[in-house]
């Protein structure tokens, strides 16, 4: 689902005090950058309210030539202009007699793909679609500085959006980053968008758009399968994990700024350079990036953590059913749209009480916060900091309270870049050693429990890799993100190399059943 319909289903009101020209300019460049080709303005207000100077300044900006003659289009009803990206068609059905009119004059055809801005909508009936921003003027008679009162209203699909715009504003008035110049960032796999905000003096910061997640159907338990997974609902998790990081001394974005209710969030940029050396694993840094797990994982870390301005969130737990429900992907996904079989009850039945044996076990042993998504591009290499401050982390809304295992092999199974075997074991080794000083350090004695943690290692790591080829066939079957798909051959030997140990021998009897290609792909 777009992030415009997540945010509001109905319309959206935005009240605006226009104290003079200029401010109605600056309207206009906030509704510039809010618009795309196929969209509808429609202008609203009496005679001289001011929806031809608004009208003007937009049209200026859209097509990037701000001494453009943009003349009323009163008599002519329509007016077209060439755009930077699409043409803007400029009406005025102030003397349309009649909305049928708009058929002989080429309506439909002249609005296809373009910017479409109409003064005197009312007259244009049904012809007009639902789905548009609206903006009424009216003019305060008893201002001395031409100040008018600006209604913006988005309809339909426009709702949605004009909702985010502005939170975006609530969000960044208060702060020195209003002005700021904003450049689209690279999202994820996720529904978030990010922008960097750069100034002026070169200093940048990020805006994280991440709306609550809607519920989905319900699939077990009355329940949808963000709620069963213990995914992150809202941006609650993002800012009390994120703090939460911080007060342990790792490198998590600072939060300026946020709005719960829509999920706008300003935070620190950390920067784009990756962990990845030339876009390969390089063991200086993901040693340092084992030793901050270490460190998390040798921490008495609260349950429970403080939001601002809203009730503390607590970390649930990765219990069984969160486990099992990520591993039926492959049954959903994986298996009927990548292996192309129908698997039979009786098959899944089996594989889903194999993995709730396997995965009990798992259950009884330590916990501590798995972030879930600790891999490297959610990792920035931050060379100027020390210590395990150069690994900065990105995404945790998702933490939940399981084995520390879970995110050591989302670090060392790479899912978007291979680690080679030889590697994988070196920084394995590596983690091993500082959690042992972790607990020599504590005096507390005793040893860490190297080879339990290893079982837990190649049990977690067989249920990510799962988990993970049903949602890589699931972004390309149902979100057409198909470049997920190259990674699949990768999590396919994650998930053999897993199969080896022990633990797993009655589940890898099952995928060398059922799913045999994945062990023909690997001879």
């Amino acid at each position: 689902m777009a992030v415009e319909a997540q945010l509001a289903a109905t319309a959206t009101v935005w009240p605006r005090r226009l104290a003079d020209e200029d401010a109605t300019s600056r309207l206009a460049a906030e509704i510039a950058e809010l618009i795309r080709p196929g969209d509808l303005v429609t202008l609203s207000g009496e005679l001289g309210a001011g929806k031809t100077t608004f009208a003007r300044a937009l049209i200026r900006l859209l097509t990037g030539d701000p001494d453009l003659e943009v003349p009323s289009p009163t008599f002519l009803l329509m007016q077209i202009y060439e755009g930077a990206s699409a043409p803007i068609v400029h009406a005025d059905f102030y003397r349309l007699e009649k909305p049928s009119d708009l058929i002989e004059l080429g309506w439909d055809e002249a609005a296809d793909g373009a910017f479409v801005i109409v003064e005197w909508p009312d007259r244009g009936g049904a012809y007009l679609g639902e789905d548009r921003l609206d903006i009424s003027f009216a003019l305060d008679a008893d201002s001395a500085t031409g100040a008018r009162d600006a209604t913006v209203t988005g309809h339909g699909a426009f709702a949605g959006r004009l909702a985010r715009a502005r939170a975006i504003e609530g969000v960044l008035a208060p702060t020195r980053w209003r002005d700021a110049q904003r450049q689209f960032m690279q999202g994820d796999a996720s529904s978030r968008l990010f922008e960097r905000l750069v100034r002026d003096d070169g200093s940048s910061a990020v805006l994280m758009i991440s709306p609550p997640r809607p519920d989905g159907p319900p699939i077990r338990f009355g329940k949808p399968y963000s709620a069963i997974a213990r995914l992150a609902e809202d941006v609650r998790p993002f800012i009390a994990v994120g703090e939460g990081l911080r007060a342990e001394g790792i490198s998590a974005p600072e939060i300026y700024a946020f709005d719960l209710a829509t999920g706008v969030i300003l935070v620190e940029d950390l920067g784009d350079e990756p962990i990845l050396i030339g876009g390969e694993p390089d063991f200086e840094r993901h040693a340092v990036a084992t030793e901050v797990l270490a460190r998390l994982h040798g921490s008495d870390l609260p349950d429970t953590l403080p939001v601002p301005g809203a009730a503390p969130y607590t970390i649930p737990p990765y219990d069984l059913d969160a486990l099992l429900i990520e591993v039926e992907l492959l049954l959903d996904w994986y298996a009927p749209y990548r292996a192309r079989l129908q698997l039979s009850s009786g098959a899944k039945a089996t594989f889903v009480n194999l993995w709730r044996k396997a995965l009990t076990e798992s259950l009884t042993t330590e916990t501590s916060w798995t972030l879930r998504d600790y891999h490297s591009p959610n990792l920035i290499w931050l060379a100027a900091r020390e210590g395990l401050k150069r690994v900065g982390l990105v995404d945790f809304q998702d933490c939940v309270r399981g084995h520390p295992a879970y995110d050591l092999v989302s670090l060392l199974q790479d899912a978007r870049v291979t680690v080679p075997d030889a590697l994988e074991l070196k920084l394995l080794g590596h983690y091993a050693r500082a959690r042992q000083e972790a607990i020599a350090q504590k005096a507390a004695g005793g040893a860490f429990a190297m080879g339990d943690f290893v079982r837990a290692y190649a049990l977690l790591g067989a249920q990510r890799a799962t988990k993970i080829l049903g949602i890589f066939a699931r972004l390309d079957a149902r979100d057409r993100k198909p470049h997920y798909l190259a990674h699949l051959p990768r999590v396919e030997q994650y998930l053999l190399k897993n199969l080896r140990h022990e633990a797993l021998a009655e589940l890898k009897i099952w995928y060398e059943t059922h799913l045999p290609q994945i062990f023909e792909s690997a001879a």
